[in-house]
C-alpha cells in the first residue's frame, strides 16, 4: 500500500500550540515539544497529559523552557506537573500586599522539648527534626498566616523505602521549604493554585533538569490557541493523571 500525505489540516490538530506570554515574553509551546524536551522521568506521558500540562502553562503563566515548569512521569504512574523553586517566592514578591515571611524548623532537643527555630540549624547527633513551619505578613490582614508540616509526612524516599539523597543530607532545607511553599499557596491562591513543589510530591529534585531549552529550535506548524485576559482555569477529569496534576 502506498504512503499517503497527511493533510496539513490533520498535521496541525495533532500537534497544536498554545501562545501566551510570561514577563513579557511570548511563549510558543506546542505538544510535540513538550514530549521531545520538556518531560522528565523514564516514563512514556499521554496525550491527556501533555496538553493538561501545556493549558495549566498557559493558565498559570509558566514557561518551561527556563525551567519554571516540570512534567515529570516514572514508569506507569500518573504524570505529576511541578514548578520550580523560585516561582512562589517571586510571585508572592510581586503581590503588593506581601509583607515578607518567617520560616523554620521543629526540633526535638537531647531532653526531649520541642523547640521552634527560624532557619535550619540543628545538630543531627543530639537532635531530632520534627518538622517545618513558616509565618507570612500580609497587608490589610488582621494576623500573620501560620502554617506548619510534619517531617514524616513529606520524606521522598526510593523504591526500598530509604530516604533519597536530598532528604538524607539536607532535611531540614526541605521540609522547611515544603512549609513556606503551602503557606504561600494558600495566602495567594489566585497565583499559586495548582501548583506544586517537587517536595511536596515525592519527586527527586537532584533528577531533575536545570539547564533551560532553547526555545528557538522549536518551530513547528500548528494550531495556535492563543491566550485569553479571562481564560479559565484547566478542568479537572478527576483520577489518573488529572489528580495528579490538580490534586483532585
Amino acid at each position: 500500500m502506498a504512503n499517503t500525505l497527511i493533510p496539513q489540516e490533520q498535521q496541525k490538530a495533532r500537534n497544536p500550540i498554545v501562545e501566551y506570554e510570561v514577563h513579557g515574553e511570548k511563549v510558543k509551546l506546542s505538544a510535540q515539544t513538550v514530549v521531545n524536551y520538556l518531560v522528565s522521568g523514564n516514563g512514556n506521558v499521554s496525550g491527556q497529559e501533555v496538553m493538561m500540562f501545556m493549558n495549566l502553562c498557559r493558565y498559570q503563566h509558566l514557561n518551561p523552557f527556563i525551567r519554571e515548569a516540570y512534567l515529570v512521569k516514572y514508569g506507569n504512574s500518573p504524570a505529576t506537573m511541578i514548578v520550580g523553586k523560585d516561582v512562589f517566592l517571586r510571585r508572592a514578591k510581586s503581590n503588593p500586599s506581601f509583607r515578607g515571611l518567617n520560616a523554620g524548623i521543629y526540633v526535638i532537643t537531647s531532653d526531649g522539648k520541642l523547640e521552634t527555630r527560624e532557619g535550619t540549624f540543628y545538630i543531627k547527633s543530639a537532635e531530632k527534626l520534627a518538622g517545618g513551619w513558616c509565618r507570612v505578613f500580609v497587608d490589610g490582614w488582621e494576623s500573620t498566616y501560620f502554617h506548619s508540616v510534619p517531617l514524616e509526612e513529606y520524606i521522598g524516599r526510593k523504591s526500598n523505602g530509604e530516604a533519597n539523597s536530598n532528604w538524607t543530607t539536607r532535611p531540614a532545607t526541605m521540609i522547611r521549604k515544603v512549609a513556606i511553599v503551602q503557606a504561600l499557596r494558600d495566602v495567594f491562591p489566585e497565583t499559586n493554585a495548582q501548583l506544586y513543589s517537587a517536595e511536596e510530591m515525592g519527586v527527586r529534585e537532584e533528577e531533575l533538569p536545570t539547564a533551560e531549552v532553547d526555545a528557538k529550535v522549536v518551530n513547528e506548524s500548528a494550531t495556535v490557541v492563543k491566550d485569553e485576559s479571562k481564560a479559565p482555569a484547566p478542568e479537572k477529569t478527576g483520577g489518573g493523571a488529572a489528580a495528579a496534576l490538580f490534586g483532585g
